[in-house]
């Protein structure tokens, strides 16, 4: 079933051009100093046909919930993927979008400074400034009010999020929002599914977070179950009120 990103509405960066493309399940919001629609779209085109092919031939990739061995000879994007699970304990599919939001990301560094790739609350950012990204808790205190401040020496990085109470990504827990943050998309997206699993209850926050410390290439971890919040890592919060809220990069959960 289709779910309108109304949150997408909350973003009104006036220094950048913004521009959606969509190519069959992937549906991405991109930003960047120029329109990039044909360079991202062909990149989104590589990006799928690569991911199905390989999936046709090993169709355990596509439904395992665990790690697993890809051939030496997998496509980039197979590989990300593998890895990505392999380091968070996860299946491959549970770092997809990130590795598509990556991958295109990386496309189209070489063709603009700044460069904001979002698939479904997962996202990629190359930034020459300092930049906000809000969180989106549904019905949590916190959505709204709090943000990621992302310095420009820390890009490019991932920022990905999911969620046991929001949106339709296949969740074995119910926390409000697990924003991974790691210089590799991939990860992030995939350590963000396996901390988010693991969170039932606010009392499950602690033990999340020291999940989070296990997983080799996390740089921090924020999580949100109602009233409780839990942070780890090289994360930076801002407080931010309606009218900024209104102004940041904001993802929805995926």
């Amino acid at each position: 079933m289709h779910q309108p990103r109304t949150y997408r509405h909350w973003v009104r960066d006036d220094d950048l051009v913004s521009f959606r493309v969509t190519v069959q399940e992937t549906d991405l919001y991109i930003r960047a100093t120029r329109n990039l629609e044909a360079e991202a779209s062909q990149a989104v085109l590589e990006c799928r046909s690569s991911l199905e092919g390989y999936i046709r031939e090993h169709p355990d990739f596509l439904t395992s919930l665990g790690p697993i061995a890809v051939a030496r000879d997998a496509p980039d994007v197979v590989s990300d993927m593998a890895r990505a699970a392999y380091a968070a304990g996860v299946g491959p599919m549970a770092a997809v979008a990130g590795a598509v939001a990556e991958h295109v990301g990386n496309r189209l560094v070489g063709l603009s400074s700044e460069v904001v790739v979002e698939n479904g609350g997962d996202i990629f950012i190359a930034s020459t400034k300092t930049r906000l990204v809000g969180v989106y808790a549904g019905d949590s205190s916190f959505t709204g009010k709090i943000a990621l401040r992302v310095q420009a020496e820390e890009t490019p990085m991932g920022i990905c999020t999911s969620s046991g109470t929001v949106g339709h990504s296949l969740s074995f827990g119910t926390a409000d929002a697990v924003i991974a943050v790691s210089r590799c998309t991939s990860l992030a997206d995939a350590a963000a599914t396996a901390i988010c699993n693991t969170v039932k209850c606010e009392e499950d926050v602690p033990r999340s977070i020291e999940l989070a410390t296990k997983i080799d290439g996390l740089r921090g971890i924020v999580v949100i179950k109602g009233d409780k919040l839990g942070v780890w890592g090289e994360i930076e919060i801002a407080s931010v009120g309606a009218e900024e809220a209104a102004t940041v990069e904001s993802p929805r959960l995926g």
